[in-house]
């Protein structure tokens, strides 16, 4: 019965049974409620109309890579513009539970969220491009529906049935994209209103065959009305005549279709625009109207994609395909921000010395961050890829030239930004780099292992401990600067690492790090390590002049660094570059790029951090503009 939530309201007439379903916190008087009519009586229910969720499904063919990450954060993006509420989902077909064990250089970065889930890197670009806040169960892989399906099996869930992949399987899977579906993501109690689903892979991929025929019954669950197929799909041109070719095209929805899957939409990837000749095939042998085919060409920053569908109407045959209000969008601050990284001009030079280089998704919420910053911070980021192990003693021995050339790159950025990474291999190009931004006052970021290498560099070279290092490369060190901490297992790899978001307080508000979190107590960010600085080493480091600025609640665990005397060294034990927004840039990452611009002792005046936390939803579009509108001196 609908109790004290639904106060002045008049009572539901006898004979009605009503069940509360979710109420609508953007006008205290509208609530929605799921009924069971047993006799109307003519009575009229003081509620908005009860709209089922919408589910739109991307799927990708002819080959990997072509950007459904992308497309289905658009979507996102075109939708929140309208006023619904978006929540995303991820299905990636391999067996393994999560992404946590993968090699970046096979599948990129391994993106961390609140709860501690290490899921796909497109979750990263989902809570990016529609500002949201996931889970690990956004995350569906073959692995967690096999697991859950044999642990229901084990417990007898199924009466002695044989179990199989179909009915069971399948099952699973809609009753996972169901009940993930509702989950609020975007701060407020609510569940959303249309949740985008991506299937990774391409279509025809065996391991992907039981979420084809899943998602095949689920548009008959949920009907017709509330399920839009997006299929993405390259026209590449052939040969020097440039003809734009729709054969691979064709043959990936005729596969589609064969598994009982039809798109009501394509979005094609192409190099240059289509030509209408093309887009009329295609409508003619893909089944779908011409109004209903997106084609997203190559364009100078992944911002201008929700752009180039509401340009092609792509908001318009979706809200047709899912019996959705026509709305218009309000997108001018995401036009504003995909306009502004095309003009600024004035550069700023970050070198990223890493370990997995040769693969640049490995490091891809950390050059989106650096990219969120640069853009708030007026300058064009121009980063340099150094590879760490190519600045080590080793590589002078057996490659000089690559060895000069590599430090030849650090000598001429602007800033150097040192990201994580496990093992040991190039960890002494690390600690060099460390080494080389303290001695000459060049702008320094560390994350996580980078925290680490500038802690065992200023042991080494400024307490005098030559022997420090850590016990991940030295389990028998003698003098540990990092040791194993005592949260994870050296025995296990899965999801044993200290995990999610995780509170840091400031022990100082007279530090850069405080100021550039607008001088807030305290912070919740993410993590993702298992060894971390030796506590019995930080008085003598403190001492010396490396503080910590920010620790964990006991004061055991160090989570911020800062050196005394550098106009801007800064090493973090958790990852920043997880929770930076395009509307909302990392602080650290802010501060790296201001410090590089020379803009940074203006970013942290009292009047302009009050200009920030007063600001509506904490942010200025541009900052350092809005300073000089105050006429402060630049």
């Amino acid at each position: 019965l609908i109790r004290s939530r639904f106060k002045g309201h008049p009572p539901p007439p006898p004979g009605i049974d009503i069940t509360f379903r979710r109420g609508d916190q953007r006008t205290p008087q509208n609530h929605s409620y799921s009924c069971q009519r047993k006799s109307l009586l003519g009575h009229r229910f003081p509620s908005d109309e009860i709209i089922p969720m919408k589910y739109i499904v991307v799927t990708g063919g002819v080959v990997s890579g072509l950007g459904k990450g992308v497309t289905a954060s658009s979507i996102g993006v075109l939708l929140k513009a309208g006023g619904w509420r978006v929540t995303s989902i991820k299905i990636d077909p391999y067996i393994n539970i999560d992404a946590g064990t993968m090699s970046p250089f096979e599948h990129g970065e391994v993106f961390v969220l609140d709860d501690g889930g290490e899921a796909d890197l497109d979750l990263g670009n989902y809570e990016r491009f529609i500002d949201s806040t996931l889970t690990r169960d956004h995350n569906i892989t073959t692995g967690k529906i096999y697991q859950s399906v044999i642990a229901k099996e084990r417990k007898g869930e199924y009466l002695g049935k044989t179990v199989q992949v179909i009915p069971h399987v399948t099952d699973e899977i809609q009753d996972w994209i169901e009940r993930v579906s509702k989950l609020p993501v975007d701060g407020s109690p609510d569940q959303p209103d249309v949740c985008i689903i991506e299937l990774g892979g391409t279509v025809g991929d065996i391991e992907s065959m039981p979420f084809i025929e899943a998602l095949r019954q689920f548009q008959f669950r949920v009907g017709s009305d509330n399920f839009c197929l997006i299929h993405v799909s390259l026209v590449p041109v052939v040969g020097a005549v440039g003809e734009q070719k729709t054969k691979p095209t064709q043959h990936s929805v005729q596969a589609l279709r064969s598994a009982g899957l039809s798109p009501h939409m394509l979005a094609c990837r192409s190099q240059a625009p289509l030509e209408q000749s093309v887009l009329d095939k295609l409508a003619l042998f893909c089944h779908v109207t011409p109004d209903c085919i997106l084609n997203l060409c190559d364009v100078s920053n992944i911002w201008h994609v929700p752009l180039v569908m509401q340009e092609q109407g792509g908001h318009l045959a979706i809200m047709r395909q899912l019996k959705l209000d026509f709305r218009k969008l309000d997108l001018d601050s995401w036009a504003h921000r995909a306009n502004k990284w095309d003009t600024v001009s004035e550069p700023v030079n970050i070198a990223i010395v890493g370990k997995y280089t040769g693969l640049g998704d490995s490091y891809l919420s950390v050059t989106k961050a650096l990219m969120h910053s640069a853009i708030s911070a007026d300058r064009k980021l121009n980063i340099v890829w150094i590879e760490a192990g190519m600045l080590e003693d080793a590589t002078l021995a057996e490659d000089p030239s690559s060895h000069a050339d590599a430090w030849a790159k650090v000598h001429s950025v602007d800033g150097i930004l040192v990201p994580g990474g496990f093992g040991e291999r190039g960890t002494e190009g690390k600690i060099l780099t460390a080494k080389y931004a303290r001695e000459n006052k060049v702008p320094f970021l560390g994350i996580c292992l980078g925290m680490q290498a500038a802690v065992i560099e200023y042991a080494r070279n400024v307490l005098g401990i030559k022997s420090a290092h850590s016990t991940e490369m030295v389990p028998e060190c003698a003098n540990p600067a990092v040791i194993f901490m005592p949260e994870g297992s050296t025995t296990h790899m899965g999801g044993t690492m200290r995990l999610g978001a995780r509170r840091t307080f400031f022990k100082t508000q007279d530090c850069k790090a405080a100021k550039l979190y607008n001088s807030s107590p305290f912070i919740d960010e993410r993590h993702r390590h298992r060894y971390e600085v030796n506590p019995d080493m930080v008085d003598k480091l403190e001492s010396a002049g490396c503080v910590f600025v920010g620790k964990d609640e006991t004061n055991k665990r160090m989570e911020i660094l800062e050196l005394d005397d550098h106009p801007f060294f800064l090493a973090t034990q958790y990852h920043p570059e997880y929770k930076s927004r395009p509307g909302r840039p990392s602080p650290p990452f802010m501060g790296l790029i201001l410090a590089a611009s020379r803009q940074l002792d203006h970013y942290i005046t009292i009047e302009a951090i009050e200009m920030r936390t007063n600001a509506p939803g904490g942010f200025i579009q541009s900052p350092l503009k809005a300073l000089k509108r105050l006429n402060k001196p630049m």
